[in-house]
């Protein structure tokens, strides 16, 4: 029999059991509601008898009257029964209560039963998300396993000091805005457009010059077009002959004949190349006194002189592999699109004359087209990085510069090396800035108008271990040449690669000199000094990155920071500056050199 006023809930897996307590003649109510509430119930914890305890306590007891029917109209697949009077609800949001364990304050401690929960999982790192323990929180074992600090050398992973490298680029920008405070505060701004120390004829001079340096190009165009016609009508002659007739003394002849002719083709090459060298430097040095004006117009000679040495050089080979290809080594699969002596013409010749290169090659790999917007954007960079150096020279360098005098003319050590010291920041800065224009801005630019294939013009020299890895990385331009034609050629004629190693840095640091000391006036032999010392600092690194009981690698790095950044360029600098004062500046006009024997050198025109 059911009870009037009650609500049939559930499913048929409590049917049975509910209605056997309710319909009991004997059957307790608050029991009843209980069963039917802990059916309804699917979580385990609220069949634990504290719940029961705790529940049958706070149940008021029940009223017939407060009971209505409203099992009518429902669903026939509803099978229990649920009391839905006010006091059944006070009683189902007592059970809620227990449920978040708000009524668990109220439970007498001898009613409640031993815990027998989930225990939380424990993690290894203590650091790691924990699963939050509802009853014991302040026991868990924070301590379960040994580990290690993260800093130690016996850690199992090395932490990422991403955020040490995050402090010290915002240290370095703290520290860089205070010092261009002070120096605003001290020297004001120094930066002028319209004021400039160039002359009129400094700027007629040199623009002649540049122009008239890239003439000395098609002098070796016009050398080798005489060559080629030559080899013509050798090459006619040896065709003629049968192919038996090829006997060693006639090709040891034919080698003879063209030894001749290479050696008169070679001395025509090397005068027009040294003209170029001779004819730039002697109005760099004697007619044009702005020094960033000569830099520019040496630059240029010197590039234009290693492109006609490589013109000529590499046309030799072609000339030999085109007459006695029996002999001579394979040619690149490359080259076979242009054969000698099809190459020597004006737009192949124009076409190497702009390429972003110093090595001549009858083909070079080229792009399908042109990416303006890519042009434009190297060309931005270039234009601004050009402003940032001008002002971090004219603002930050120059009154460094001009404090430093009296300490080089008294030679006072101590000052000079605090100099040096200060000097380095401003002096990585602009080298650093003067790098990215040159090898990432302005080449770029250039080999994509020219749809120049080829950009690697520069490694990850900044990572190197040794001073020869930075020599072969930072400058490839410059490194393809002297490999390709000063360090092989020696080498496979016998020369001990140390030999051809020296002799690649002696002329280096001859044009070294020339780019520097001409424009300056001053041929002081510092910057052939600092190449020539670049051969026992190579020495010294290849020797540090191979030991093991030190990180042989960071400390060749630190040396190549320390002797070409934080030494180097800022001395040679110094050096050059003071040489100049010391000629036209400040330093002659108010001080007498004479009185310092050791700065006499400078002295010298």
């Amino acid at each position: 029999m059911r009870r009037p006023g009650l609500l049939r809930l559930g499913g048929p897996s409590h049917n049975a059991d509910a209605d056997a307590t309710l319909d009991a003649p004997n059957g307790n109510t608050a029991d009843c509601r209980l069963q039917t509430a802990l059916q309804l119930l699917p979580d385990p914890p609220f069949a634990n008898r504290r719940f029961r305890a705790s529940y049958q306590s706070s149940l008021p007891p029940p009223s017939s009257e407060d009971v209505q029917d409203v099992s009518k109209g429902h669903s026939s697949s509803i099978n229990g029964f649920v009391d839905f009077t006010p006091s059944s609800r006070l009683a189902m949001a007592t059970i809620t209560q227990m449920a978040t364990g708000i009524a668990f304050d109220n439970v007498p401690e001898a009613s409640v039963s031993r815990y027998r929960g989930k225990t939380t999982e424990q993690k290894t790192n203590s650091t790691a998300k924990r699963i939050r323990d509802t009853k014991y929180r302040h026991v868990f074992a924070t301590h379960s396993s040994a580990r290690t600090s993260c800093l130690s050398q016996d850690a199992e992973s090395s932490p990422s000091f991403v955020g040490f490298r995050n402090l010290m680029i915002l240290v370095l920008i703290v520290s860089n805005l205070r010092l261009m405070i002070v120096n605003l505060q001290k020297y004001g701004v120094l930066i002028c457009i319209s004021c400039h120390d160039y002359r009129r004829s400094d700027v007629i001079t040199g623009l002649l010059l540049y122009l008239l340096v890239p003439a000395h190009l098609f002098v070796t165009y016009l050398i080798e077009l005489a060559a080629a016609w030559q080899a013509n009508r050798a090459y006619t002659r040896i065709s003629g002959e049968k192919e038996g007739d090829d006997t060693p003394d006639k090709y040891a002849a034919a080698l003879r004949s063209f030894n001749s002719t290479w050696y008169i083709v070679a001395f025509f090459h090397s005068v027009n190349a040294m003209a170029n060298l001779y004819i730039a430097t002697k109005y760099v040095y004697y007619d044009i006194y702005h020094p960033g004006i000569g830099t520019l117009c040496e630059f240029h000679a010197v590039i234009v002189f290693l492109k006609c040495a490589s013109y000529a050089l590499t046309n030799r080979d072609l000339r030999h592999a085109y007459l006695h290809p029996k002999q001579a080594d394979p040619l690149p699969e490359l080259y076979k699109s242009c054969p000698y002596p099809q190459n020597i013409n004006i737009s192949n010749l124009c076409y190497f004359w702009w390429a972003p290169t110093l090595v001549y090659q009858p083909v070079y790999p080229r792009t399908a087209h042109i990416r303006w917007p890519f042009v434009f954007k190297r060309l931005a960079e270039l234009a601004g990085l050009s402003i940032v150096i001008w002002i971090a020279s004219a603002q930050y360098a120059a009154p460094l510069l001009q404090n430093s005098l009296d300490k080089m003319l008294t030679l006072n050590l101590t000052s000079i090396a605090e100099r040096v010291m200060k000097l380095s920041t401003i002096s990585v800065f602009c080298w650093l800035c003067g790098f990215f224009a040159l090898f990432q801005s302005a080449l770029n630019a250039l080999a994509e108008i020219m749809r120049f294939g080829d950009r690697e013009f520069y490694g990850d020299w900044w990572n190197v271990a040794s001073i020869r890895a930075y020599w072969t990385t930072w400058n490839k331009p410059v490194t393809n040449f002297m490999r390709r034609h000063i360090y092989s050629p020696l080498v496979g004629r016998g020369c001990p690669p140390a030999l051809a190693q020296i002799l690649v840095f002696l002329f280096s640091g001859v044009l070294h000199e020339l780019l520097v000391g001409v424009p300056t006036h001053n041929v002081i032999g510092v910057a052939f000094a600092g190449m020539v010392f670049q051969i026992p600092l190579i020495a010294l690194t290849d020797v540090v990155q191979k030991v093991s009981w030190v990180k042989g690698r960071v400390a060749g790095n630190m040396i190549f920071w320390v002797s070409f950044c934080l030494v180097g360029q800022p001395l040679a600098a110094l050096l050059y500056f003071f040489a100049w004062q010391a000629k036209y500046g400040s330093v002659s006009k108010t001080m007498n050199l004479k009185e310092s024997p050791a700065m006499s050198i400078f002295l010298r025109r």
